[in-house]
């Protein structure tokens, strides 16, 4: 079993290569966790040697780290035109499906990778798996009122046992401003059809479920960094 300093080294090979695909003057989605910050940090080392790009950070957390690394952001109420948006993930199956949100911030995560041109995915390898679910929820974004309804609609739908996320003893809430319920499902066969399912229930918000919009998938693994293109559907 790897470290978790050697999984770390793993995720920062594959931010390296990422930004690679960063061209002068871009604007780039900045996606967040631990991953996306060997990211924007390597970008910051590309913008102090003098390159130029604007960023949209997926989070406050996020959006310090870009400020502290000398990364222009735009406004969040901005009328965006995203060249590549790079992201980590939770998990990642064979179909470039994943789930994402362990962090909380999936809503905003989602709404970048949808308005980029390109949405460039960079996990460990620990991070792939055969089939979607099992070891790690499904995290929901849901409005507050009526949670606990919205909560038993989804637990109703998946059949699985729906928590509410909490911190330090109090519900978590996003930046948004929502709460986030986890579902434990064992597997997800079909995500697609999933997410749809659940955005019909009155109060979510959105869901972790990212399916068809990776374009590129890198992985970084004991042997080296590995890249595998994606298309949409």
């Amino acid at each position: 079993m790897m470290s978790n300093q050697d999984l770390d080294s793993l995720k920062k090979a594959a931010a390296l290569t990422a930004v690679e695909f960063v061209c002068d003057g871009m604007v780039v989605g900045l996606g967040t966790g631990s991953t996306a910050k060997h990211m924007v940090m390597a970008l910051g080392e590309k913008v102090r040697a003098g390159m130029r790009l604007r960023g949209v950070p997926t989070s406050m957390e996020t959006a310090l780290l870009a400020r502290q690394q000398g990364i222009t952001l735009l406004d969040a109420d901005n009328v965006w035109v995203i060249d590549v948006a790079i992201d980590g993930a939770d998990q990642v199956d064979p179909h470039f499906n994943l789930i994402k949100g362990g962090g909380g911030a999936l809503l905003k995560e989602k709404i970048v990778a949808a308005s980029a041109k390109q949405f460039i995915v960079l996990v460990d390898h620990t991070k792939r798996v055969p089939v979607l679910g099992g070891a790690f929820p499904l995290p929901i974004e849901v409005i507050p009122f009526g949670w606990g309804s919205t909560a038993r609609e989804i637990e109703a739908l998946t059949k699985s046992p729906v928590v509410l996320r909490e911190r330090n003893g109090a519900p978590f809430k996003t930046e948004s401003g929502n709460m986030i319920v986890d579902v434990h499902l064992a597997r997800i066969d079909s995500p697609r059809e999933l997410e749809i399912a659940l955005h019909l229930i009155p109060g979510v918000v959105e869901t972790g479920l990212f399916v068809g919009r990776t374009d590129l998938l890198i992985v970084g693994t004991p042997n080296g960094v590995e890249s595998y293109p994606a298309t949409r559907t």
